[in-house]
């Protein structure tokens, strides 16, 4: 801060000011209107708003006051409300205005007696409901620009050094689909005693055989097989061989006694 600024002038601390918390709209057309009135050398002040006061002097009972501001003609463009209800607060933070010149003195204009908030008058729902649905439609219309790069070689499509390998994730990866096997679904089922006999030839082969491999061997339904293996065979659910299927032990003497013969 420049030596000015090191001082803070007190003359209007004591005066009376009204906080007031205005829409964003209120705001544009206030500024609006300040920027036309400095190029206006004969209307340096123009009328914005004016405020109204209603009081019933006839009702016994006390009622609150009721303030209503209304913007003046010219700041009422569009669907913007031109009248609002200003609700006073009393129960606030005690709080003081202060200002700053160009030259960076700061002044106390005053302490905030009253503190309003502006919503759309009843009178202006109608107006009100069209600016909100002008607004939602605005933000909801995606703006997309195409610009033409001159003298342009195709360098800012290429990846640059050390890029390679930190291509995120795209749809090329994930288009890559893993290959499906065969469901049991597609695979035809054979003639039961065909398939005991296949069954018996692979015991023969060796004497413990796991359930994916006979369906790698048999090509036949998984279904299929443990319904055959059940009647043929018992499941090892322990001991070394456990997870495997053996044929009963009826089954492995008729193997036997035919080998012999």
């Amino acid at each position: 801060m420049g030596e000015e600024a090191k001082y803070l002038e007190t003359a209007r601390a004591d005066r009376s000011v009204w906080l007031m918390k205005c829409p964003p709209v209120v705001s544009r057309a206030w500024q609006a209107a300040s920027a036309s009135s400095s190029s206006d050398a004969a209307n340096p002040n123009p009328v914005v708003a004016k405020v109204v006061l209603s009081l019933d002097l006839l009702s016994t009972e006390e009622q609150p006051l009721q303030f209503k501001m209304e913007l003046a003609p010219t700041n009422n463009a569009g669907n913007t409300p031109k009248s609002y209800s200003l609700n006073m607060f009393q129960d606030f933070v005690p709080m003081c205005v202060f200002s700053e010149s160009n030259q960076g003195k700061l002044s106390c204009e005053g302490k905030v007696e009253h503190k309003f908030d502006m919503e759309p008058h009843s009178d202006n729902l109608v107006n009100y409901g069209k600016l909100c649905r002008e607004r939602t439609q605005k933000y909801m219309v995606k703006s997309r620009q195409v610009q033409v790069l001159d003298n342009d070689h195709g360098m800012s499509m290429r990846p640059m050094p050390g890029m390679v390998g930190l291509i995120p994730s795209g749809s090329k990866e994930k288009k890559k689909q893993t290959p499906t096997k065969p469901s049991d679904v597609k695979r035809t089922r054979r003639d039961r005693t065909e398939m005991e006999n296949i069954i018996f030839k692979l015991f023969e082969r060796q004497p413990n055989w796991a359930l994916k491999a006979l369906v790698q061997e048999t090509d036949q339904p998984e279904q299929f097989l443990k319904e055959i293996l059940n009647d043929l065979c018992v499941y090892n659910k322990r001991g070394p061989n456990q997870g495997t299927h053996e044929l009963k032990p009826e089954y492995k003497k008729s193997t036997g006694d035919t080998d012999a013969a």
